[in-house]
């Protein structure tokens, strides 16, 4: 063979191995984006039974404390914004005002012992406590695709490819501000 011949050979074989190993990494990329999206979905998922629990929630709390008017229209408009929320950020966001309300109407509860031995109650409360354990454990793998995706976007070659394709870190689902502090009631 020609020598010509043998250094177009190699440079198509170099050529074709930087092409496989580019679309390797990028179907890598597509992979761990759509893990993140998808367990973003799974968080969704469980904000939205905890979402449909809470007016059966409401109504049960309610026969027993009409008088808490305000607390009963925070919780509607807190579970409003979260089921009109399109963004993950502004699904946070109105997840955090809606923990903040949910707060306010157990610690309310606190306050009738009726309600709190009345069946309808205890069940509903324990299937929303069930479906914040839901929450907290898809929140945590979320977190964890999340920081996988992070990763690999930053590293040397792959954030190149990222940075040529478009592709940008993802922001981690925290806590609300206040989640630290108990919710105050008074009466």
């Amino acid at each position: 063979m020609k020598k010509g011949t043998i250094v177009l050979i190699v440079i198509a074989a170099v050529i074709i191995l930087l092409g496989a190993r580019v679309i390797s990494s990028y179907n890598q990329l597509v992979e761990l984006e759509q893990n993140v999206e998808g367990r973003w979905a799974q968080v969704e998922n469980q904000l939205q039974r905890r979402a449909d629990l809470i007016p059966n929630l409401v109504e049960t709390v309610k026969g027993y404390a009409s008088h808490e008017q305000q607390v009963f229209a925070d919780v509607a408009e807190a579970r409003s914004r979260l089921l009109a929320a399109r963004t993950p950020e502004d699904q946070m966001e109105a997840n955090a005002s809606l923990d903040s309300a949910l707060g306010r109407l157990l610690a309310i509860s606190e306050a009738y012992p009726q309600l709190k031995a009345d069946t309808s109650f205890i069940r509903l409360q324990d299937e929303l406590a069930g479906t914040e354990n839901r929450i907290a454990t898809e929140r945590m793998r979320f977190n964890e695709s999340v920081q996988t995706w992070n990763t690999t976007i930053r590293r040397f070659p792959m954030n190149l490819l990222a940075g040529m394709f478009g592709k940008e870190p993802k922001r981690f689902f925290e806590a609300s501000p206040g989640a630290q502090e108990v919710p105050q009631v008074s009466f």
